[in-house]
């Protein structure tokens, strides 16, 4: 724990990208032509785990993902040897639904890898795509979870491959997975809630959306979500800050949070707890 940091020991950050440059460069430019952001957080393994730790984080889930075919096998390689190497990354790994998913999967698995991220948008297959069913079956027989980017915030509105009702249809077909909707499901954060109170293995992880500056970037107000959804999903929902992705200072994700008025156990919950359960 450090002074002015996360206020507990051992903290997690559930949502953090670990991509080599040229794709981290990619996707900050794709940001910024769509929304205007500009981004000047490192990039690189050390320096991204140096800034966590002088914030209080211990750990973080590390999150790629394909934006294309053909790519996921070497991304997942990659990640895989970065957490090699340190002592903090939880590594996951990810897949394209035109790929041979089971394929690429089992081999990520294999290797180390803790659970799939999708980013369902970029990656044009919502969570309940038929193309994906291979790489559910496989968390299910590893136990592995997954995190999907299933809402629409911030700027996937249209997209067809995002929205509580596509994740609730996921969700039918594999409850036996634990699954992690990113930035509380916003905009649809409070049928994602509701989804996560009536699933014991839907979780939910802070990352954007309870930034104290998101309503600089979007129009959606943190204080919209009460702390009774904190209290009563304590260990299912899990702190997370889009690190190095953001166009503001880190301190900005969980500063918001600190200062509400939650139990020392939820607390807890939040910023390491949730994210042990959710990786089992």
């Amino acid at each position: 724990m450090t002074a002015t940091g996360i206020p507990i020991d051992g903290a997690i950050d559930a949502h953090v990208h670990l991509m080599p440059d040229r794709l981290m460069a990619a996707i900050r430019k794709a940001l910024h032509d769509a929304a205007g952001w500009e981004f000047d957080h490192p990039t690189d393994t050390e320096a991204i785990e140096a800034n966590l730790r002088s914030h209080g984080v211990e750990r973080y889930i590390a999150l790629p993902y394909a934006h294309k075919p053909g790519i996921a096998a070497d991304l997942n390689d990659w990640v895989l040897e970065e957490a090699a190497d340190s002592e903090m990354c939880v590594p996951f790994a990810t897949v394209h639904p035109a790929d041979e998913v089971q394929a690429v999967v089992e081999a990520a698995f294999e290797g180390g890898a803790r659970g799939l991220k999708f980013q369902c948008p970029v990656q044009d297959a919502s969570p309940d795509d038929p193309r994906l069913d291979p790489a559910y079956e496989l968390c299910a027989a590893y136990d592995r979870p997954v995190l999907q980017h299933a809402g629409t915030a911030p700027m996937f509105a249209d997209s067809p491959h995002v929205g509580v009702d596509r994740f609730r249809s996921f969700r039918e077909r594999f409850p036996e997975v634990r699954a992690c909707c990113a930035h509380l499901g916003t905009f649809e954060h409070e049928a994602f809630v509701e989804t996560a109170r009536s699933d014991e293995n839907v979780f939910l992880d802070t990352s954007f959306a309870m930034a104290t500056v998101v309503d600089d970037y979007v129009d959606f107000d943190p204080a919209t979500v009460d702390d009774a959804v904190f209290e009563d999903l304590a260990g299912r929902v899990l702190y997370g800050s889009d690190y190095p992705n953001m166009a503001h200072p880190y301190a900005c994700e969980y500063e918001g949070l600190v200062r509400r008025d939650l139990a020392p156990q939820t607390v807890e919950a939040l910023f390491r707890d949730a994210a042990e359960r959710f990786l089992g």
